[in-house]
């Protein structure tokens, strides 16, 4: 038994979107600035067995690790505030938690046994969290989702109440976040709403040894000393967590705080002092541009920002590599289809973003041609690289019955097909589950060779890259020549060559599409190669 793994669980109270994810991100980073090597886990109490069936706009983007786990986004911010990879094990929802159990007792593993919530699901949900420990792990961060008081949230608190008991108070530690607000008319901030949440984890078991006081400005010492004292946490336990201009600044705010101090006195450990340099140097970058950029994002879910969340974030790693401000204007393909692509007019650099369905695919083919004839910088990630190779079938090629088959019962050119309709031995991925709707995807990363001489070899400098995909569709390999004689280029393949990964335009300053998920790979501290690019051709195009 690895007893050297200790666990962190976040728990939030009040209100949801407090920020748990990016706490407990910046808790992680505040640990591998101290040396400690961490991981870190989601748990979901929704009953969808992975977020890859849901609506953007329900749950925002759907974040996609090494290994093909369709995830929360959270995981996103996981992997871009640390150096861990996340994976299968990051992410458990209720539905998949289930869904093991009930698989268990139709096999009888049970023994005739009667399934029941404790402890059947509660030990499933422990050696969900019990199956991070390991000789490389000092510390595993648990976010627990949702709202403390929360139906569905029950079982995944009662199973990290036992946990303490079965693991013990120096090798567990309970982190509960809460939102402290402030009354304007009364002039001063309440802290009842977190007495009651902290009462309510304490009717379950659970006492918090820190609480992270989320609110709009600092919160007053006297208020943090009636919290601590109505709460039954230590006083240098009460920290609070005011709102910051940049998520990248919350570490050095919680370190300021003494979060880190506060759970490794809690363990017992060492504490030495934080080299947060990085992020230091991360803030810096991101403050200190006075130039700005334009970026139009041509997509269909433009409401709501977390649905295209790890692109927005990889455009300011982009902006920081080349030390300009990117502002984003979202746009809706539908309505570049209503009303003309006038609103194009004065951006720097055009974005299409990856999605499913056929809504919005007109306007989005109407910016990348507008994109492609006025020589503006333009990036195509997934769906927005299909689209750029319809485009250039029907307008350069002269191909007007150009289609993705995703999107035409009996297309006349199929130029993005399904991949069994000229499938590859070896391409095709399979899901856990035989679900209807993930068996063909391609998803999780694959290698990839990229073409020297191309503007994404220029990005990369390199040939051998490994990205991250979720798809169905794939370029028509059956359409290669005919469309690569009409000067589209083939940038990046697989290493066999079988599968076309990026595509680019002859005679054009920066047009890059690519079939993977870049965005899933940038880094705050590393930015992605083709943002880097894409934003320096947009600051090229702005004449900075």
């Amino acid at each position: 038994m690895h007893t050297h793994t200790r666990f962190v669980f976040v728990t939030g109270g009040v209100v949801s979107s407090l920020g748990k994810g990016i706490a407990a991100a910046s808790l992680a980073a505040l640990f591998e600035a101290r040396g400690l090597r961490v991981t870190m886990q989601k748990l979901d109490p929704y009953i969808n067995v992975d977020p890859g069936t849901m609506s953007p706009f329900q749950h925002g983007e759907v974040y996609v690790t090494d290994d093909g786990a369709e995830t929360d986004l959270d995981l996103g911010h996981y992997e871009r505030f640390t150096h861990a990879t996340m994976s299968k094990r990051s992410n458990f929802t209720t539905g998949r938690i289930y869904e093991s159990v009930i698989r268990r007792e139709r096999r009888g593993d049970y023994l005739g046994a009667t399934v029941q919530v404790i402890p059947h699901i509660t030990d499933a949900i422990k050696n969900a969290i019990l199956s991070l420990r390991s000789e490389d792990v000092d510390v595993a961060l648990i976010e627990i989702g949702g709202t403390v008081g929360d139906i569905e949230s029950q079982p995944f608190l009662e199973a990290i109440r036992q946990l303490r008991f079965d693991l013990g108070r120096k090798n567990t530690a309970y982190i509960h976040l809460t939102l402290v607000p402030y009354i304007a008319s009364a002039g001063e901030m309440k802290s009842k709403p977190t007495q009651h949440s902290v009462k309510q984890l304490r009717e379950i078991g659970i006492q918090p040894d820190v609480l992270l006081c989320r609110s709009e400005r600092p919160i007053p010492k006297g208020q943090k000393d009636k919290i601590a004292l109505f709460c039954n946490v230590e006083r240098e336990a009460v920290i609070d967590a005011p709102d910051v201009d940049t998520i990248y600044g919350v570490p050095l705010t919680l370190r300021g705080g003494g979060l880190g101090s506060a759970v490794l006195k809690h363990f017992g450990m060492e504490d030495p002092q934080p080299d947060l340099s990085v992020w230091e140097d991360i803030c810096r970058k991101i403050r200190e541009p006075k130039d700005e950029i334009r970026i139009a994002m041509v997509g269909k879910y433009i409401e709501l920002a977390d649905a295209y969340k790890s692109i927005n974030e990889s455009l300011i790693h982009g902006g920081m590599a080349n030390a300009v401000r990117v502002k984003i204007d979202y746009i809706d393909a539908e309505m570049l289809e209503k009303k003309g692509i006038s609103s194009l007019e004065s951006v720097h650099g055009v974005l299409v973003p990856g999605g499913f369905g056929e809504r919005g695919t007109e306007g989005k083919m109407a910016a990348i041609r507008y994109a492609r004839e006025n020589k503006i910088p333009f990036f195509g990630i997934c769906l927005g690289m299909q689209l750029a190779v319809v485009e250039f079938a029907r307008h350069v090629v002269g191909m007007e019955g150009a289609i993705s088959s995703e999107f035409s019962e009996r297309p006349e050119h199929p130029v993005i097909a399904l991949m069994t309709e000229w499938e590859q031995e070896g391409t095709r991925i399979q899901r856990d589950s035989d679900s209807d709707l993930g068996g063909t995807m391609r998803l999780g990363g694959y290698p990839c060779r990229v073409i020297e001489g191309t503007k994404a070899y220029a990005a990369y400098g390199k040939s051998d890259i490994r990205e991250r995909h979720r798809h169905r569709y794939e370029f028509n390999s059956n359409y290669r020549e005919q469309l690569e004689k009409a000067g589209l280029i083939v940038s990046g393949t697989l290493p066999d060559d079988s599968l076309v990964e990026m595509v680019e335009v002859t005679d054009h300053p920066w047009y890059v599409a690519c079939q993977f998920h870049p965005e899933f790979l940038s880094r705050p501290y590393a930015p992605h190669p083709l943002f880097a690019a894409f934003v320096g051709a947009a600051k090229l195009q702005a004449g900075l």
